[in-house]
């Protein structure tokens, strides 16, 4: 029983560092870009956002805030005091609906990870996130148009951490902040795809979430939900996932899920909304994110 004990611990290691060789200059890389955008560079994002107040550009908006919320590289309970701001000086509602999606979905840093699972799997993601902040933006200019959809009231602008007056120190204190938060996910991640490529057969992975394309997409937008960490977490079980036949379009579910239904994202987005919207919240993103995975895998089949 011992020896077996200690012949399963040698394969899981070996998995393990198989996983940290092949992600970890991502995950490295995206904390690097995600710390420097936040030191040097997230005033003039938010910057770009403010300055589209007052500017008559109607529903077209809703584009430049989808792609500034990606560029933005603020968590959820971040960016939701950012946008109480902005409501509180008269933003569009759309425009804030399209910004906070795309900013839950995803960042640069989120975005460098994803380069893990390929050129074609990131570019996916960038553009199923921006079309999904896109569509929310979209759905409260026209489905909400007789009230008030967001309700700030519970939240405030934040003060930056990064106030050191020595830039480099500033960047490295953030990179500390980048590497507590991201790191014990990033880990398990890297755990739990071992125990996964040891355990699980990929006919198993393929089954669920390729062959059966209907059945994969509804699996994989429903496993985001509880099993969605962080982005860095969960990039390694998308990895193998990928690896054992999973369909790009069940990982663009996934990716939309997951962070969109993240604890503690939720929590945030509830007060915001109220009940009844959050619901719809709720609805809108499995919704989207079925929707999408189905035009990626159908998509991907005639060609």
């Amino acid at each position: 029983m011992k020896e077996i004990l200690i012949r399963e611990a040698v394969y899981l290691w070996y998995y393990c560092t198989v996983q940290f060789e092949q992600i970890a200059g991502y995950w490295i890389a995206g904390m690097l870009l995600g710390s420097a955008l936040s030191v040097f560079a997230k005033t003039k994002i938010h910057g770009l956002f403010a300055s589209m107040q007052g500017k008559k550009w109607g529903m077209w908006g809703i584009i430049p805030a989808s792609l500034i919320g990606i560029a933005s590289p603020l968590c959820m309970y971040g960016t939701i005091p950012l946008a109480a701001s902005f409501a509180e000086k008269g933003m569009e509602e759309d425009w804030l609906a399209a910004f906070m999606m795309s900013s839950i979905l995803l960042n640069p840093q989120l975005l460098i990870y994803s380069a893990t699972l390929g050129p074609v799997a990131m570019g996916v993601r960038l553009l199923s996130c921006f079309l999904c902040g896109t569509t929310a933006g979209f759905v409260v200019r026209f489905l909400c148009k007789k009230k008030k959809y967001f309700n700030f009231s519970a939240f405030s602008q934040q003060s930056s951490r990064d106030t050191d007056p020595h830039l480099f120190l500033r960047f490295i204190k953030n990179l500390g902040r980048n590497l507590r938060a991201t790191g014990i996910y990033f880990v398990v991640g890297i755990i739990l795809s071992a125990v996964f490529q040891r355990y699980v057969p990929t006919e198993i992975t393929a089954a669920l979430f390729g062959k059966n394309r209907g059945f994969g997409l509804l699996m994989a937008a429903t496993v985001g939900v509880p099993l969605y960490m962080c982005g860095g977490g969960t990039i390694p079980l998308l990895a193998e996932w990928l690896s054992s036949g999973m369909s790009l379009g069940s990982a663009a579910s996934f990716m939309i899920t997951g962070p969109a239904t993240k604890i503690t994202n939720l929590g945030a987005v509830k007060i915001v909304l109220g009940v009844k919207d959050f619901i719809l919240y709720l609805a809108f993103t499995v919704l989207f994110a079925l929707l999408s995975g189905f035009l990626i895998d159908y998509v991907l089949r005639i060609h």
